[in-house]
């Protein structure tokens, strides 16, 4: 099959034949309909977070289920799915609690004597997040992958892999923002977006959006915001106090920066609550006010929205199908996997929502 092979940092990714292994036990092969481009993935093509090459990249997708392996009895081949990346085992501690998106049981990854499930020239090839989805085909485990109604088109399927998971998640399961509260967003790209529209199915009473790009702010009313401020123009933990006469219950940072996490934190009124839900650079340390732990305020970080995926995502397409869910508008293009070094240097400039690879 074609995939993108990532194998040096902020290096062009080449479009390569690789070798894919038949599904063993438990493994699902899924055709790969769409992949969205994150920024998660960029966080490791441009080496802000380690990790091992040569490599699959690409996590946030939905497709077609063509093979099953021994023991698979959730789906078959023809069904539709969408994967994700907090793969569980369904047994450790945090499974048994429903804390899946924590789990980190080895079990559901093949045995390094193993043949691997992707191989070039008999070196082995590293799948992202379990997944590797800038690929034409994925092989994975039955645990992630959740099987969807078939009357749901794919490449919008494709974004609630990730970021529509993270930011709705983030809001209702993490946060658990409750209706009439006030809640700020910190960046309006996919994941922000999605906070924002969980913040509005959620019923929350003000949703402000934070941003420094004009156009992004825009889009992010057609979410639900209610307001927005420009960061860039104005001092925005000082604009969201002013404008909410105190600071606001719930606050979400989704860019991945420690400035912004700070500002999330200062926006809070007391006893209010922020999430961090973006990827601060590891060795980055986040520096809080003392004595704002006296007024309750609280800061908490949230893992793929804490999320029930195999729960959540038949319902977000539930949701995306009632027009609950705008997920058209956040898909800024459509691409071919061909153009995906091209997607990946749109993502530093910061204007785009979700760029969307179509597999034939």
């Amino acid at each position: 099959m074609k995939a993108a092979v990532f194998r040096e940092v902020n290096k062009p990714m080449e479009i390569e034949e690789v070798k894919l292994s038949k599904p063993g036990p438990r493994e699902v092969l899924v055709r790969t309909a769409a992949a969205g481009v994150c920024h998660s993935d960029m966080h490791f093509f441009n080496g802000t977070y380690p990790g091992q090459v040569p490599m699959v990249l690409g996590h946030e997708s939905a497709g077609v289920v063509e093979q099953v392996g021994s023991d698979v009895h959730y789906v078959k081949p023809g069904d539709h799915v969408i994967t994700c990346l907090s793969v569980f085992c369904g047994h450790c501690e945090y499974c048994l609690t429903g804390h899946m998106s924590l789990c980190q049981e080895p079990e559901t990854r093949r045995a390094k004597e193993a043949e691997p499930r992707l191989s070039q020239n008999a070196v082995p090839l590293g799948q992202f997040a379990n997944l590797g989805s800038f690929a034409e085909y994925m092989l994975v485990h039955e645990h992630a992958v959740a099987k969807i109604r078939d009357d749901m088109p794919l490449d919008r399927a494709a974004l609630i892999g990730c970021g529509v998971t993270t930011g709705v998640g983030a809001v209702i399961h993490t946060a658990a923002v409750e209706p009439g509260s006030t809640v700020a967003v910190i960046g309006c790209g996919g994941i922000g977006l999605s906070c924002i529209n969980g913040a509005a199915i959620a019923g929350a009473g003000r949703i402000i959006a934070v941003d420094m790009v004009p156009s992004k702010l825009e889009l992010a009313r057609k979410f639900g915001a209610t307001d927005v401020v420009n960061g860039k123009n104005t001092d925005a933990v000082k604009e969201v106090i002013e404008m909410t006469g105190g600071g606001v219950h719930y606050s979400f940072e989704a860019i991945g920066l420690k400035a912004t996490a700070e500002q999330a934190f200062r926006m809070l009124k007391r006893g209010g609550t922020a999430t961090v839900i973006g990827m601060i650079p590891p060795g980055q340390m986040v520096s809080l006010h003392g004595p704002d732990f006296l007024s309750e305020k609280k800061i908490q970080g949230s893992m793929m929205g804490s999320n029930r995926f195999r729960v959540d995502m038949p319902r977000f397409v539930d949701f995306y199908l009632q027009g609950k869910l705008h997920l058209d508008d956040m898909v800024s293009s459509r691409i071919p996997l061909s153009e995906i070094n091209e997607a990946m240097a749109a993502l530093e400039t910061g204007e785009v929502a979700r760029s969307v690879i179509i597999f034939d």
